[in-house]
């Protein structure tokens, strides 16, 4: 790892695991920020900035996918990921749909799991450090990559870290198709079903954001990927 020392918040209720982590990652070279409960971790945002987050799913009071919606509201830009005892099917298509960049399951070698969030900060800054610009015009809205916004007549919406991320690559190769593979590679880091499920989520958040303009339309080529198609009225 670079002596960049990445923060990284860890929402954990147990409290062995929890401590056992936090410190382990520690001596990784992590600064580690520990809450024990997701009301807490809430609260913890608004004085401090986190380069990714490590989120329970089975938690009292506030689970961890209600938790990550409120982190999506409160800091879009900050990947988060689950460390869950959860571990079927409909636990990690459901974690990765509401933004997880990661779905690790219980219980976890500690050296994996630091090997994975290398991994995957590097992916993240080598993105950006590589963007060949950070803002675009897509039709009638102007995305800001770096600043996480897209803008339209006035009215900003915040990106989410993976929406980002796909809509930067989508307008990179406008007009153009982009496999499956090719989206999951560069920005899952890996090609499987739950990642594929998880992609076709996010594209349909941004059909969403990008519907007040008619000429704009991300076209699906069966069983093969995506084209962002900007200009041409659609039906």
């Amino acid at each position: 790892m670079s002596d960049t020392r990445y923060r990284i918040l860890l929402v954990e209720d147990d409290q062995s695991l929890g401590y056992v982590l936090s410190e382990y990652l520690r001596m990784k070279g992590f600064e580690i920020a520990w809450a024990r409960e997701g009301e807490s971790a809430v609260g913890m945002l608004s004085d401090n900035k986190y380069d990714l987050a490590i989120l329970d799913v089975m938690m009292p009071k506030m689970d961890g996918f209600t938790l990550a919606g409120r982190l999506q509201k409160e800091c879009p830009e900050m990947p988060f990921l689950f460390l869950s005892a959860r571990s079927m099917k409909i636990d990690v298509l459901k974690g990765l749909s509401v933004g997880a960049v990661d779905y690790l399951k219980k219980p976890i070698d500690e050296e994996e799991l630091v090997a994975r969030i290398e991994a995957l900060l590097q992916r993240i800054g080598t993105r950006k450090d590589e963007a060949q610009q950070s803002s675009y015009d897509i039709g009638a809205y102007h995305f800001n990559f770096l600043n996480q916004e897209l803008k339209f007549q006035g009215d900003t919406i915040r990106l989410t870290s993976r929406e980002n991320e796909l809509l930067q690559f989508l307008v990179s190769n406008r007009n153009q198709l982009c496999t499956h593979k090719d989206i999951l590679l560069q920005l899952w880091g890996k090609n499987d079903y739950f990642n594929k499920k998880s992609l076709n989520v996010f594209v349909t958040h941004l059909r969403k954001h990008l519907e007040r303009d008619k000429r704009i339309k991300i076209e699906n080529v069966h069983g093969r990927g995506f084209i962002l198609r900007v200009g041409l009225e659609t039906e």
